[in-house]
């Protein structure tokens, strides 16, 4: 089915049906209450973005991930920890849902928690978007705020983890240290990307999204892995808190949803390509980019994804497949520099880019 033309957008979104498609989540008991809610989850459109940058024609290959249940590709992962919660009999509805989240997993467990029949406690550091805490109001979330003086990001874990312990009836997906979190991703996000590109006669070479609790990177980098050994997987990091590259908490940056004072448990440096580095105010101004001039309301991560992803196929050749991830969409940052101008830095890639067209594709698998 074509998305038709318009005078606003130089190419045509291309969507060919998906009938049949796999979740994922077959692996679990056909009574396990989560099945109820998969339809609204994965399967995602992968985005095809044309683009120049420094005068020379590229390619960059997208999951456009706004499209789940609250807009983020946190509903993958929430609803793959509740599922497998549920079959190791560690959560039943109406258990209290607790975790430490900096925005959309909070709001992922929120709603999913809810539409199961769970109420939702969650930990959050106080300086994140005033929508993120409006919208987990919304979903009648129970949100506690925790200041940097009192230990910020990870004050937030350890008091999630101290509610959760000392509780029966508390559930605690412990996203951070979750292995079901990246599992969640082997088995879905990944191979949709595989069938995706194999449907225009293409595979992957390059993957990089950014890190939040890794779940993405580790889990996609996997499934790409089994299928194409030689894939390069990339964490991606700002500029201004290179934690993954320096092993400690440095500096400040305002990619809301990564690089969040530590490296997750769940995160193998090991297994992944050396990380990629780019500015807060960079990433900010290919988001506002991606929204004026190809009508995709992307969030800041995506825009730094975006960049991240032109860095290594640069260094690649400019010729290479690669891939990223679009998390969220532009709605939770209203209130945050993403919606004010951005002066450009002389080392930043953004002013270098122009948009061309874009085509979207979904594939059977």
């Amino acid at each position: 089915m074509a998305v038709p033309s318009t005078s606003q957008v130089s190419s045509r979104a291309v969507v060919v049906a998906a009938r049949h498609v796999s979740t994922g989540f077959e692996r679990f008991s056909p009574n396990n209450p989560v099945r109820a809610l998969l339809p609204m989850i994965g399967r995602t459109p992968l985005i095809e973005l044309r683009l120049r940058w420094r005068g020379r024609f590229r390619r960059i290959f997208a999951k456009a991930e706004s499209f789940n249940f609250t807009g983020s590709i946190k509903d993958r992962m929430a609803a793959w920890v509740l599922a497998d919660g549920w079959e190791r009999g560690a959560w039943r509805p109406g258990h209290t849902i607790v975790e430490a989240s900096s925005g959309n997993t909070a709001i992922a467990l929120a709603a999913l928690g809810r539409a199961l029949g769970s109420p939702v406690r969650i930990f959050m550091p106080t300086w994140m978007s005033a929508e993120r805490v409006q919208i987990l109001a919304g979903f009648g979330a129970e949100l506690v705020g925790v200041s940097e003086a009192e230990g910020g990001f990870l004050g937030s874990v350890a008091r999630a983890a101290h509610y959760g312990l000392e509780r029966s009836d508390a559930f605690l997906p412990d996203q951070f240290a979750n292995q079901a979190n990246l599992e969640a991703h082997a088995c879905t996000t990944g191979p949709e990307i595989l069938a995706q590109l194999a449907s225009i006669g293409s595979e992957p070479e390059i993957f990089v999204a950014g890190v939040g609790t890794g779940g993405t990177v580790m889990g996609v980098g996997r499934a790409l892995r089994e299928s194409c050994p030689r894939v390069r997987i990339h964490p991606l990091e700002p500029a201004e808190s290179p934690i993954l590259t320096t092993g400690i908490h440095c500096g400040h940056h305002r990619i809301q949803g990564i690089s969040d004072e530590f490296i997750p448990q769940i995160v193998d440096l090991e297994e992944l390509d050396r990380p990629v580095a780019v500015h807060d105010g960079d990433a900010i101004l290919a988001a506002q980019q991606l929204a004026r001039c190809m009508g995709l309301g992307v969030g800041i991560s995506s825009g730094a994804n975006l960049l991240g992803a032109l860095q290594l196929q640069n260094e690649a050749g400019g010729d290479a497949i690669c891939v990223t991830v679009f998390p969220d969409s532009n709605k939770k940052y209203l209130s945050t520099d993403l919606f004010r101008r951005q002066e450009p830095g002389s080392d930043w890639l953004t002013p270098e880019l122009e948009f061309e067209g874009w085509r979207a594709v979904t594939a059977v698998i």
